[in-house]
Protein backbone atom coordinates (compact mmCIF):
# COMPACT_ATOMS: atom_id res chain seq x y z
CA UNK A 1 0.00 0.00 0.00
CA UNK A 2 2.72 2.30 1.15
CA UNK A 3 6.00 1.91 0.31
CA UNK A 4 9.68 4.10 0.45
CA UNK A 5 12.88 2.91 -0.35
CA UNK A 6 16.00 5.06 0.75
CA UNK A 7 14.13 8.30 0.58
CA UNK A 8 15.68 11.51 1.32
CA UNK A 9 14.68 15.38 1.96
CA UNK A 10 15.73 18.45 2.62
CA UNK A 11 14.78 21.81 2.40
CA UNK A 12 18.39 23.86 2.81
CA UNK A 13 21.56 22.21 1.18
CA UNK A 14 23.34 20.14 4.26
CA UNK A 15 20.23 20.44 6.65
CA UNK A 16 18.99 17.25 6.11
CA UNK A 17 14.82 16.49 7.46
CA UNK A 18 14.48 13.05 6.32
CA UNK A 19 17.44 10.66 5.65
CA UNK A 20 17.62 7.14 4.38
CA UNK A 21 13.73 6.40 5.17
CA UNK A 22 12.67 2.46 4.54
CA UNK A 23 9.29 2.27 5.33
CA UNK A 24 6.26 -0.30 4.58
CA UNK A 25 2.81 0.37 5.31
CA UNK A 26 0.04 -2.11 5.31
CA UNK A 27 -3.90 -1.59 4.47
CA UNK A 28 -6.08 -2.27 7.43
CA UNK A 29 -3.92 -0.25 10.34
CA UNK A 30 -4.03 3.02 11.78
CA UNK A 31 -0.78 3.88 12.46
CA UNK A 32 0.30 6.63 14.91
CA UNK A 33 3.39 9.05 14.08
CA UNK A 34 5.05 9.86 16.97
CA UNK A 35 7.78 12.35 16.50
CA UNK A 36 9.15 16.04 18.22
CA UNK A 37 7.84 18.92 16.54
CA UNK A 38 10.44 19.96 13.68
CA UNK A 39 11.28 16.00 12.99
CA UNK A 40 9.58 15.67 9.91
CA UNK A 41 6.23 14.28 10.40
CA UNK A 42 4.36 16.91 8.46
CA UNK A 43 7.24 16.79 5.38
CA UNK A 44 6.93 12.53 5.31
CA UNK A 45 2.89 13.29 4.96
CA UNK A 46 3.21 16.11 2.43
CA UNK A 47 5.88 13.36 0.70
CA UNK A 48 3.20 10.40 0.71
CA UNK A 49 0.52 12.99 -1.09
CA UNK A 50 2.78 14.46 -3.39
CA UNK A 51 3.09 18.14 -2.71
CA UNK A 52 6.92 17.49 -1.91
CA UNK A 53 9.46 15.35 -3.73
CA UNK A 54 11.85 13.16 -1.86
CA UNK A 55 15.66 14.81 -3.63
CA UNK A 56 16.59 10.74 -4.08
CA UNK A 57 14.83 7.54 -3.73
CA UNK A 58 11.60 6.35 -4.28
CA UNK A 59 7.91 6.67 -2.80
CA UNK A 60 5.31 4.56 -3.84
CA UNK A 61 1.43 4.81 -2.91
CA UNK A 62 -1.59 2.70 -3.93
CA UNK A 63 0.85 1.54 -6.45
CA UNK A 64 1.51 5.25 -7.94
CA UNK A 65 4.37 7.87 -7.49
CA UNK A 66 2.50 10.46 -5.64
CA UNK A 67 4.83 13.16 -7.41
CA UNK A 68 2.64 12.47 -10.45
CA UNK A 69 -0.41 14.03 -8.72
CA UNK A 70 -2.70 11.84 -11.17
CA UNK A 71 -6.28 12.29 -10.68
CA UNK A 72 -7.17 8.57 -10.19
CA UNK A 73 -4.18 9.01 -7.08
CA UNK A 74 -5.74 11.90 -5.79
CA UNK A 75 -9.14 10.59 -5.28
CA UNK A 76 -7.82 7.73 -3.26
CA UNK A 77 -5.96 9.98 -0.40
CA UNK A 78 -6.94 12.70 1.18
CA UNK A 79 -4.53 14.91 3.71
CA UNK A 80 -6.23 16.43 6.82
CA UNK A 81 -3.54 19.60 7.88
CA UNK A 82 -2.40 20.78 11.06
CA UNK A 83 -3.09 24.25 9.12
CA UNK A 84 -6.62 25.12 7.76
CA UNK A 85 -7.31 27.28 5.33
CA UNK A 86 -11.22 27.52 4.30
CA UNK A 87 -12.76 29.13 1.33
CA UNK A 88 -15.39 31.85 2.56
CA UNK A 89 -18.69 29.59 2.37
CA UNK A 90 -20.43 27.93 5.00
CA UNK A 91 -20.39 24.31 6.29
CA UNK A 92 -23.01 22.86 3.93
CA UNK A 93 -21.32 24.39 0.86
CA UNK A 94 -17.99 23.43 1.98
CA UNK A 95 -19.50 19.66 1.76
CA UNK A 96 -21.16 20.24 -1.47
CA UNK A 97 -17.80 21.65 -3.30
CA UNK A 98 -15.19 18.91 -2.21
CA UNK A 99 -17.37 15.70 -2.01
CA UNK A 100 -17.96 15.22 -5.61
CA UNK A 101 -14.30 15.11 -6.14
CA UNK A 102 -13.92 11.24 -4.18
CA UNK A 103 -16.26 8.81 -5.18
CA UNK A 104 -16.11 6.97 -2.03
CA UNK A 105 -17.77 9.73 -0.14
CA UNK A 106 -20.63 8.57 2.47
CA UNK A 107 -23.38 11.25 3.20
CA UNK A 108 -24.55 9.01 5.82
CA UNK A 109 -21.06 9.49 7.32
CA UNK A 110 -20.96 13.39 7.06
CA UNK A 111 -24.55 13.51 8.45
CA UNK A 112 -22.95 11.36 11.58
CA UNK A 113 -19.72 13.27 11.92
CA UNK A 114 -21.82 16.59 12.00
CA UNK A 115 -24.14 15.42 14.16
CA UNK A 116 -21.59 14.19 16.43
CA UNK A 117 -19.51 16.95 16.65
CA UNK A 118 -22.21 19.75 17.16
CA UNK A 119 -21.36 21.34 13.58
CA UNK A 120 -24.36 23.56 12.05
CA UNK A 121 -23.61 23.28 8.79
CA UNK A 122 -25.15 26.98 7.73
CA UNK A 123 -22.34 29.22 9.59
CA UNK A 124 -19.48 29.81 7.82
CA UNK A 125 -16.72 28.41 8.57
CA UNK A 126 -14.14 31.63 8.04
CA UNK A 127 -16.37 32.99 11.29
CA UNK A 128 -16.06 30.04 13.09
CA UNK A 129 -13.97 29.12 16.20
CA UNK A 130 -10.54 27.05 15.42
CA UNK A 131 -12.11 24.32 17.23
CA UNK A 132 -15.48 24.20 15.02
CA UNK A 133 -13.25 24.77 11.93
CA UNK A 134 -11.28 21.72 12.99
CA UNK A 135 -14.05 19.90 13.56
CA UNK A 136 -16.25 20.63 10.07
CA UNK A 137 -12.36 19.57 8.60
CA UNK A 138 -12.22 16.32 9.98
CA UNK A 139 -15.94 15.27 9.20
CA UNK A 140 -14.63 15.53 5.42
CA UNK A 141 -11.71 13.22 6.41
CA UNK A 142 -13.56 10.60 8.20
CA UNK A 143 -16.42 11.14 5.23
CA UNK A 144 -14.19 10.65 2.07
CA UNK A 145 -13.55 6.86 2.44
CA UNK A 146 -10.44 7.00 0.97
CA UNK A 147 -8.25 3.80 1.33
CA UNK A 148 -5.51 5.81 2.76
CA UNK A 149 -6.16 8.95 4.75
CA UNK A 150 -3.37 11.25 6.26
CA UNK A 151 -4.18 13.58 9.91
CA UNK A 152 -1.76 15.73 11.05
CA UNK A 153 -1.91 16.90 14.58
CA UNK A 154 -5.85 16.64 13.79
CA UNK A 155 -6.83 17.20 18.10
CA UNK A 156 -5.06 20.15 18.20
CA UNK A 157 -7.59 23.33 18.99
CA UNK A 158 -9.95 20.43 20.22
CA UNK A 159 -11.10 20.44 23.81
CA UNK A 160 -11.65 17.39 25.75
CA UNK A 161 -15.26 16.40 25.32
CA UNK A 162 -14.47 16.92 21.19
CA UNK A 163 -11.60 14.91 21.40
CA UNK A 164 -13.83 12.01 23.00
CA UNK A 165 -16.02 12.41 20.40
CA UNK A 166 -12.88 12.34 17.47
CA UNK A 167 -11.60 9.14 19.10
CA UNK A 168 -15.95 7.60 18.83
CA UNK A 169 -15.82 8.78 15.47
CA UNK A 170 -12.56 7.43 14.09
CA UNK A 171 -13.07 4.02 15.77
CA UNK A 172 -16.47 4.08 13.75
CA UNK A 173 -16.24 5.03 10.92
CA UNK A 174 -12.92 3.69 9.54
CA UNK A 175 -12.79 0.99 6.94
CA UNK A 176 -10.67 -2.07 7.77
CA UNK A 177 -8.78 -2.09 4.31
CA UNK A 178 -7.85 1.90 4.75
CA UNK A 179 -4.69 2.64 6.00
CA UNK A 180 -4.85 5.44 8.18
CA UNK A 181 -1.53 7.63 9.50
CA UNK A 182 -2.02 10.28 12.68
CA UNK A 183 0.71 12.47 13.20
CA UNK A 184 0.90 13.80 16.67
CA UNK A 185 2.93 15.10 19.34
CA UNK A 186 -0.19 14.46 22.00
CA UNK A 187 0.24 10.73 22.16
CA UNK A 188 -2.20 10.23 24.82
CA UNK A 189 -5.13 11.30 22.75
CA UNK A 190 -3.84 8.32 20.27
CA UNK A 191 -3.84 5.45 22.90
CA UNK A 192 -7.08 3.89 22.52
CA UNK A 193 -6.90 4.61 18.61
CA UNK A 194 -3.65 2.89 16.82
CA UNK A 195 -2.58 -0.26 16.22
CA UNK A 196 0.56 0.25 14.98
CA UNK A 197 3.33 3.03 15.61
CA UNK A 198 5.85 5.41 13.57
CA UNK A 199 8.64 7.18 15.81
CA UNK A 200 10.35 9.43 13.71
CA UNK A 201 13.64 11.26 15.22
CA UNK A 202 17.00 12.51 14.04
CA UNK A 203 15.78 12.39 10.09
CA UNK A 204 15.02 8.70 10.61
CA UNK A 205 12.47 6.18 11.23
CA UNK A 206 13.47 4.74 14.83
CA UNK A 207 10.62 2.30 15.20
CA UNK A 208 7.70 0.70 12.98
CA UNK A 209 6.02 -1.62 14.57
CA UNK A 210 2.76 -3.19 15.36
CA UNK A 211 1.48 -2.50 19.33
CA UNK A 212 0.80 -6.04 19.45
CA UNK A 213 4.40 -6.63 18.34
CA UNK A 214 5.72 -4.03 21.20
CA UNK A 215 3.83 -5.68 24.02
CA UNK A 216 5.32 -8.84 23.54
CA UNK A 217 8.94 -7.44 23.24
CA UNK A 218 8.51 -4.61 25.69
CA UNK A 219 6.89 -4.48 29.54
CA UNK A 220 4.92 -1.27 30.70
CA UNK A 221 4.57 -1.23 34.42
CA UNK A 222 5.62 -0.27 37.94
CA UNK A 223 9.32 -0.91 38.43
CA UNK A 224 11.71 -0.98 41.42
CA UNK A 225 14.14 1.78 41.72
CA UNK A 226 17.39 -0.70 41.12
CA UNK A 227 15.40 -2.85 38.20
CA UNK A 228 16.59 -2.32 34.48
CA UNK A 229 14.94 -0.77 32.24
CA UNK A 230 14.91 1.28 29.35
CA UNK A 231 13.13 4.38 30.68
CA UNK A 232 11.48 5.36 33.60
CA UNK A 233 9.78 8.31 35.15
CA UNK A 234 7.71 9.26 38.64
CA UNK A 235 3.88 8.87 38.80
CA UNK A 236 1.17 8.92 41.12
CA UNK A 237 1.08 5.10 41.76
CA UNK A 238 5.72 5.36 41.62
CA UNK A 239 8.00 4.52 39.29
CA UNK A 240 6.61 3.80 35.77
CA UNK A 241 8.98 2.02 33.21
CA UNK A 242 9.76 0.37 30.53
CA UNK A 243 11.99 -2.35 29.96
CA UNK A 244 12.93 -5.62 27.35
CA UNK A 245 9.97 -8.21 28.12
CA UNK A 246 12.25 -11.32 28.53
CA UNK A 247 9.65 -13.05 31.10
CA UNK A 248 6.73 -12.74 28.41
CA UNK A 249 4.69 -10.26 30.79
CA UNK A 250 1.14 -8.81 29.11
CA UNK A 251 1.30 -5.23 29.86
CA UNK A 252 -0.65 -2.40 28.24
CA UNK A 253 1.08 -0.11 25.93
CA UNK A 254 1.91 3.57 27.44
CA UNK A 255 3.14 5.32 24.21
CA UNK A 256 4.94 7.89 26.38
CA UNK A 257 7.40 5.82 27.48
CA UNK A 258 7.67 3.98 24.29
CA UNK A 259 8.89 7.65 22.55
CA UNK A 260 11.09 7.76 25.16
CA UNK A 261 12.29 4.53 25.36
CA UNK A 262 13.17 4.35 21.98
CA UNK A 263 14.31 8.12 21.22
CA UNK A 264 16.82 7.41 24.28
CA UNK A 265 18.21 3.95 23.27
CA UNK A 266 17.71 3.61 19.72
CA UNK A 267 20.62 0.71 19.56
CA UNK A 268 19.04 -1.23 22.15
CA UNK A 269 15.40 -1.01 20.54
CA UNK A 270 17.06 -2.00 17.21
CA UNK A 271 18.44 -4.99 19.11
CA UNK A 272 15.27 -6.31 20.76
CA UNK A 273 12.98 -5.34 17.70
CA UNK A 274 15.58 -7.51 15.63
CA UNK A 275 15.88 -10.73 18.09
Amino acid sequence: MITLENVNFAYKRNKPVLEELNIGLAPGHIYGLLGKNGEGKTTLLDILIGQLFPLSGTCTVLGANPSERNVNFLQQIFLLPEVLNFPDVNVAEYRKMYAPFYPTFREDLWNTCVTEFEIETGDRLQKMSMGQKKKAAIAMALSVQTPVLLMDEPTNALDIPSKAVFRKLVASCIGDEQTIIISTHQVRDLESLIDAVLILENHRILLNSGLDDVSEKLFFRLVGQDEKVLYAEPSSAGLMGVGENKDHEHTDVFLELLFQAVTQHPDEIKRIFNN
